[in-house]
């Protein structure tokens, strides 16, 4: 439903755009900012498609409905098929890739980007994301050239590390050596450890950085490490429409963490 509610957004004669005939392309983009897109990603997409359909060459409205998209999509998850969701993810990736072209000197596209097309590969084969894997890298290195604070690209390029870590000895084999991924070599576990970890130390509110830190901990056997990051997860404020759910898988690692300390 979600799916099918942001693709409406996207079309010519949505509601928001012939409701609000008297807003600016600014006054769009501070509507979707106020949304906030984290907790209503669909009015803030709509907000910020209408501000493009106002100017299309506009950067700051291309790279958050981009993001707007990206949120929606996540809520359906990755293990499952769906040409909604990829269809979002698709879109996403194409506004990104308008927003790096518009604004090469500004992070926020890159770091879309590298999400964008990190988020697709979820959902690919070893060989499609050994095509794609240098990219998402080279995109949110970038980003991270124009902010080193940026906690995103931090993320984006733990996720990268842990990923392809996660492939098995044969799959890194085959994608550097038939596919010629020889940048694979690059990822290690410390490297993912490490930006995942710089990541929750820039938005240290941020549940969902915490989350995939002690998921990341726990596949490590650091299990006090993990359940440091779990612990605070509690004490957080909402920021994202996800973070019930966040917070659901955060007490079932807990849990399973416990178990495995008593094996």
């Amino acid at each position: 439903m979600a799916a099918t509610a942001a693709m409406a957004l996207l079309l010519p004669g949505s509601p928001l755009r012939a409701q609000s005939p008297g807003l600016t392309t600014k006054d769009h983009i501070a509507a979707g900012i106020a949304a906030p897109e984290g907790l209503d990603p669909e009015t803030a997409l709509g907000h910020f498609e209408a501000a493009l359909a106002l100017d299309s060459l506009n950067y700051e409205a291309t790279w958050r409905a981009a993001f707007a998209l990206l949120n929606i999509g996540k809520r359906i998850p990755d293990e499952e098929k769906s040409p909604g969701r990829d269809s979002l993810y698709a879109r996403a990736e194409q506004l990104a890739r308008r927003a790096v072209d518009l604004e090469l000197l500004d992070p926020e596209g890159h770091y879309v980007l590298a999400l964008a097309i990190g988020r697709t590969s979820l959902t690919k084969s070893v060989r499609e994301r050994a095509l794609i894997a240098r990219e998402i890298r080279v995109e949110a290195l970038k980003a991270l050239e124009l902010d080193p604070e940026h906690n995103g690209a931090y993320h984006v390029l733990g996720r990268w590390h842990w990923e392809i870590r996660r492939l098995s000895g044969f799959e890194r084999f085959f994608a550097r050596n038939v596919f010629g991924a020889k940048f694979f070599d690059k990822a290690s576990w410390e490297g993912a450890v490490e930006n995942l970890t710089k990541a929750a130390e820039f938005n240290p509110d941020y549940i969902y950085h915490r989350l995939k830190l002690a998921e990341l901990l726990t596949d490590r056997k650091r299990y006090a490490e993990a359940r440091a990051q779990l612990a605070v997860i509690p004490t957080l404020h909402t920021s994202d429409y996800m973070d019930p759910t966040y917070r659901e898988q955060a007490a079932r690692l807990d849990a399973r963490i416990a178990e495995l300390e008593q094996r």
